[in-house]
């Protein structure tokens, strides 16, 4: 490589500089001091874990995302996380293994060998929550509510939610005899909200009638809460769903209880996360953008594989993301230049440097060229003051 090139980058690895760096690490802190007062204990996971560890439960998706290489020590197969969700999973189960529902929250770095999309980050900084032990209403309730807190937290406007039930659509697989081969193309044309297509290749399959007719109306329930009232006359003679569907209206009546400005959307065809998620499933947006700022969802049993098969749910955010969804960042510090080397009153201008940082003033101790600030301290032969730069 030439001399030229060496600072390059990956493609979608990026250095964060001032003053985003800044403003991500200060919300950083905020959202975990966020979590810690809601009842969330912070857990640090490793960056790498071994891969049956690291892939135990999730997707295909994540495999995909998954960097792996030989461990030099064991000879064993390790993974570089590309989702902190598994290994918190994993601290529930095993590391933890407490019999009352467990909070835990967590912030790391992950690392993807591929994106979804070419402007995605491959080195996302992520921040999230999980609630264990509880397989409820008020749990998919508290961790949605936590997750609105967090977008509040971050100064996001125009908040509104989007919520699903994956549980619908396993619950239709279940009695319909279909192959793994024929259930991955009907995922594919519901995401893509085709009705029209998925009723022409149902039509080719050996399907109930009852089945075949429920699964060809999903596409089409998404909207408000009328959604759960047309989808209750649809799925009347499936009992699991109905109940499903009762479920979904508490927790979006809880929601507007708390959140009287944030629009809510249900989303029946909403399917991400097939083959994890097991039950509800949301995402969250600001403004008018049409980014995620959060997703999360129940996956129920996932510790099953470490020994602990227990309710769970959760949803983790984008730092970066947050930070650029934001309408104005916060006011910057003030920045006073102190003077160094031979002054008058060293112990009065070390005494006034500490007071103006405890005060929330960035001080900076600079000879030569001095950096850009807004104010200084001056001597008037008395005392230290500040004065315009």
């Amino acid at each position: 490589m030439s001399d030229s090139n060496r600072w390059l980058l990956p493609d979608g690895v990026e250095d964060l500089l001032p003053p985003i760096a800044g403003e991500v690490e200060r919300l950083r802190q905020r959202l975990l001091g966020l979590f810690e007062r809601c009842g969330y204990e912070i857990v640090i996971p490793p960056l790498v874990e071994f891969v049956d560890s690291l892939l135990t439960g999730t997707g295909q998706d994540l495999d995909l995302k998954t960097f792996k290489f030989t461990d030099q020590v064991s000879g064993r197969l390790i993974g570089v996380r590309a989702d902190m969700t598994p290994q918190v999973a994993r601290i529930d189960a095993h590391s933890l293994n407490r019999k009352e529902t467990t909070r835990l929250c967590y912030t790391g770095t992950l690392l993807h060998a591929r994106v979804d999309h070419m402007l995605a980050s491959r080195t996302p900084i992520r921040v999230g929550a999980e609630l264990f032990g509880d397989t409820g209403v008020d749990g998919d309730l508290e961790i949605i509510s936590l997750m609105l807190q967090a977008g509040i937290e971050a100064g996001l406007k125009g908040l509104r939610v989007e919520i699903g039930d994956v549980g619908i659509f396993l619950a239709l697989l279940a009695g319909s005899g279909l192959t793994e081969g024929e259930v991955s193309v009907l995922f594919d044309l519901i995401q893509k909200k085709a009705p029209r297509d998925l009723e022409a290749v149902i039509d080719e399959m050996t399907v109930p009638k009852e089945i075949r007719a429920a699964l060809v109306e999903l596409p089409s329930l998404f909207g408000g809460d009328e959604v759960l009232g047309r989808a209750a006359a649809s799925f009347s003679n499936f009992p699991l769903i109905v109940d499903r569907l009762n479920a979904l209206t508490q927790v979006l009546s809880g929601l507007r209880q708390r959140f009287d400005d944030i629009e809510l959307y249900v989303d029946l065809s909403e399917l991400r996360g097939f083959g994890y998620h097991t039950g509800t499933v949301f995402a969250a947006y600001a403004g008018d953008r049409g980014d995620v700022i959060a997703r999360g969802g129940r996956y129920d049993d996932v510790g099953g594989v470490f020994g602990r098969a227990r309710g769970a749910t959760g949803f983790d955010m984008d730092l970066r993301g947050l930070i650029e969804q934001q309408t104005a960042l916060p006011e910057p510090m003030t920045r006073v230049l102190a003077p160094v080397g031979a002054v008058a009153d060293p112990v009065g201008l070390w005494q006034m440097i500490e007071r103006l940082r405890d005060e929330g003033y960035v001080v900076v101790e600079a000879a030569g060229t001095p950096p850009q600030t807004d104010c200084k301290l001056v001597h008037d032969g008395q005392q230290w003051s500040l004065a315009e730069d």
